[in-house]
């Protein structure tokens, strides 16, 4: 009989041993904490919009500040990529063992090269900004993982040809564009919107560069030979700066239009001239709260210059846009429970539904056959300094 009650002793013992080393397996999870990775261009060309991961973070710590979540600390592993796809993806299988979720990808050369990272592995990856037309053709058992609340370049790009020629009037187009994924689909849509026009707005030119080129003068003398009114802009902060300056150098100003990357203060900052600012005017999208413009996002944004000053002076927008990627995934650990795993999460965020971020945006909805939580953007224009809100949000409807 003590034979039998010592056996059984041992079992329960095995037993419970056996259940807390499960537990522990959960990457990235311990009873103290929460570890999440993002890898982001924190210099680079598109270094500004590494504003994004800041504004995650510095969310992270406010949340823990106010004790986490169930319990754990929110420590975030945030790497640089530079914008570059080989980076990008040396430190997501750096990551992919030691992180729960990944927040944030950025750029759509590196959401394509990252992508297959995290889902083989089975990692949870909160929004990824970059063309979402990557994500229809993946199987559904990978795309589980996925939760992306992004603008379809391609409906963008067709809504600001469209607005451009039926509202603004303009007779000749250019569009100026990032040579890769990004560009390529914002140009695309614009063929789109130019051709259910009928003729009355003609693309005058297509001028593509590369991530690398700064030296854009080339490019400006064909946009300007294009005779366009009209020039689209389909790039980086920084390329889109150079190319408004290099134009303005020949004596070629056309109104300007941008797709939501632009859609920052910080514009204004780069484009200030010793008697004028070369942004005034532009019509510019974009795709959540706006710093300066929604009232709302000013207590998020001071939130985030709290714990992270070097979004002060210029980086509260992509921090802005950083930010509520974070605050969704705290709403999903906070429905998953204590007894946190992957698969607990992603089941919750399953039941997100009209979900809207603290600082603004339009309405999030995921299930279990929804991935693409928003596709949305309004326009705005530029004026002395701030932007002036054009139209409401457009609604697209969801890809994926």
């Amino acid at each position: 009989m003590k034979l039998k009650t010592l056996g059984s002793l041992v079992l329960v013992l095995l037993m419970s041993v056996t259940s807390a080393a499960a537990q522990s397996k959960v990457p990235g999870v311990t009873d103290a904490e929460v570890v999440i990775g993002i890898t982001t261009p924190l210099s680079g060309p598109a270094a500004a919009w590494g504003a994004t991961g800041l504004g995650a973070e510095a969310w992270a710590k406010y949340v823990n500040e106010k004790g986490g979540v169930h319990g754990r600390k929110i420590r975030v592993v945030m790497k640089d990529d530079s914008y570059t796809p080989g980076k990008a993806l040396a430190n997501l299988n750096e990551m992919k063992d030691q992180v729960f979720a990944v927040v944030g990808l950025l750029g759509t050369a590196v959401v394509a090269a990252g992508k297959d990272v995290v889902m083989e592995a089975g990692i949870p990856l909160v929004q990824a900004y970059g063309d979402v037309r990557i994500w229809p053709g993946v199987p559904k058992d990978k795309l589980r993982w996925v939760f992306v609340n992004y603008p379809d370049y391609t409906d963008e790009g067709d809504f600001l040809a469209t607005y451009a020629g039926k509202d603004l009037g303009a007779k000749k187009v250019a569009a100026f564009y990032q040579n890769d994924g990004f560009g390529k689909g914002m140009l695309e849509g614009a063929r789109r919107g130019l051709k259910a026009l009928a003729g009355k707005t003609q693309m005058a030119a297509e001028v593509p560069y590369e991530v690398a080129e700064t030296e854009l003068k080339a490019h400006a003398l064909k946009l300007k030979e294009s005779g366009a009114d009209t020039v689209l802009l389909f790039t980086t902060p920084r390329h889109g700066a150079i190319i408004v300056k290099t134009m303005a150098a020949a004596g070629y100003r056309p109104r300007l239009m941008s797709g939501f990357p632009l859609g920052s203060p910080v514009m204004f900052k780069l484009l200030q001239e010793e008697k004028e600012n070369l942004w005034e005017g532009a019509y510019v999208n974009t795709s959540g709260g706006l710093y300066g413009v929604d009232p709302e996002s000013k207590p998020v944004a001071d939130i985030l210059t709290k714990y992270e000053p070097k979004l002060k002076g210029g980086g509260e927008q992509f921090g802005l846009l950083g930010a509520p990627q974070m605050m969704l995934l705290v709403e999903g650990l906070k429905r998953a429970g204590r007894d946190l795993t992957r698969e607990k999460f992603v089941k919750a965020l399953e039941t997100v539904q009209n979900w809207v971020p603290e600082g603004g945006g339009v309405p999030q909805t995921y299930g279990p056959n929804r991935r693409h939580g928003s596709n949305s953007v309004r326009l705005l224009r530029a004026e002395k300094g701030t932007y002036v809100p054009v139209t409401g949000y457009q609604q697209f409807p969801p890809l994926f």
